[in-house]
């Protein structure tokens, strides 16, 4: 069948079941779809997904690492040490905190950050650590805590991705400190758009309540006081009840999503890709739950652009991302004193890195599909590169597509 005829393929598509979407209709007619039961009966789910610790929703995973940050006593004059390789809202909550974002680079191979770098990066102004758990591969969680208890400091997990991961049989979010996760849809579980943060105690629990929304307290029918500064950051139960419906087909999630990547890794075995330098994630069916599939691109070796080899993707109707921009490049950190060179490892796999699609709903077929697509541009860039002529670029693609 001809690649170009085939139903295109997205990046990313969630899987919402039917009992799901007449549970929400039900909510809808409920006349009740703020903040209300379903809100408390997904938390208390959370809890049980997470061993029982407290678990607060909020209405995004950036909320939860803002909450995260105030509860952990971040605030002006203190450092929080973070990856580069992330999404920006990673970084804009320290600095919505007053904080100073300190980046360590990565380590190459697990593309997470670098804990060896991370501990140098320690200063007597270091508050809190934020790792982030890429593509939902998690750091090494017994040498993160080692270091946090060596140096009295809390951590703030970015595990946005990493819902459903495990670090030796244990669930992220069953373990550690403060957790944060993201329900967004491009995640493993949505409530189209949500989050929620894992809490050490009750304690920690009613402060995450009161900076949830406006740092309201109430008790009874009249009595109502503000101690505190809080935001607009409610979950509602309309949201609350989409994550209900996903959270019972989560193990059936992350064992398709193993599927999938194990068909990508057998996809790519011995293929042109592969022998041109493509590089491929690490191979880790213990503790990831396999979020994204990111492939790097050899650059040098084809002088091939990222824009063109994503279009030629398009072109065969095959969707791709880019996650993630080094985040200390962009204008905002760049004005604050970041600049190239400062974290290589980073900022080589942000240029290189493309992300390729992997959702519950897709076939091992689909798989074999996207790598073959992927042979076959790398095959067409060396041919062109070898020829000594000017690798095309996204103004001829359908020209490319069909060589």
């Amino acid at each position: 069948m001809n690649p170009l005829s085939l139903p295109f393929l997205p990046l990313v598509r969630p899987e919402i079941d039917e009992a799901t979407i007449a549970g929400v209709a039900d909510v809808l007619r409920s006349g009740w779809i703020t903040t209300g039961p379903q809100n408390q009966a997904f938390e208390a789910a959370l809890s049980s997904f997470c061993g029982g610790r407290p678990v607060r929703t909020f209405n995004s995973g950036t909320a939860t690492l803002e909450i995260g940050l105030r509860i952990a006593g971040v605030g002006p004059g203190d450092e929080v040490i973070t990856t580069p390789a992330t999404w920006v809202a990673t970084s804009h909550v320290i600095l919505e905190a007053g904080a100073t974002p300190v980046f360590a680079d990565i380590d190459p191979i697990t593309r997470n950050i670098d804990l060896d770098l991370l501990e140098k990066a320690i200063t007597p102004r270091t508050k809190a650590l934020m790792p982030v758990f890429l593509a939902g591969a998690p750091v090494d969680m017994d040498r993160l805590y080692a270091i946090a208890k060596a140096h009295h400091l809390r951590v703030i997990e970015d595990a946005a991705q990493a819902f459903g991961a495990t670090w030796h049989g244990k669930r992220i979010g069953a373990i550690g400190d403060l957790v944060s996760f993201s329900f967004h849809p491009n995640k493993n579980v949505t409530s189209i758009e949500g989050g929620a943060l894992v809490l050490n105690n009750e304690d920690e629990a009613k402060l995450a309540q009161k900076y949830r929304l406006l740092g309201v307290t109430r008790s009874g029918h009249d009595g109502m006081d503000c101690d505190l500064q809080g935001g607009k950051f409610n979950l509602t139960d309309v949201a609350a009840r989409v994550g209900l419906g996903q959270l019972p087909h989560l193990d059936r999630f992350t064992q398709q999503r193993r599927k999938l990547a194990r068909a990508y890794f057998d996809g790519f075995e011995g293929g042109a890709a592969v022998k041109l330098g493509v590089g491929l994630p690490m191979r880790d069916f213990e503790h990831t739950n396999w979020h994204l599939f990111q492939i790097t691109l050899p650059l040098e070796r084809l002088s091939i652009s990222r824009g063109d080899f994503m279009e030629q993707l398009k072109q065969r109707g095959i969707g791709s991302g880019v996650h993630y921009p080094p985040v200390h490049l962009f204008k905002l950190y760049r004005a604050l004193g970041f600049k190239e060179g400062m974290f290589p490892h980073a900022e080589r796999f942000g240029a290189s890195t493309v992300t390729l699609p992997l959702f519950t709903q897709m076939t091992e077929e689909d798989v074999a599909r996207v790598c073959r697509a992927v042979d076959e541009i790398c095959t067409l860039f060396e041919i062109w590169q070898t020829c000594g002529r000017d690798v095309p670029s996204s103004d001829s693609p359908r020209r490319m597509a069909r060589a």
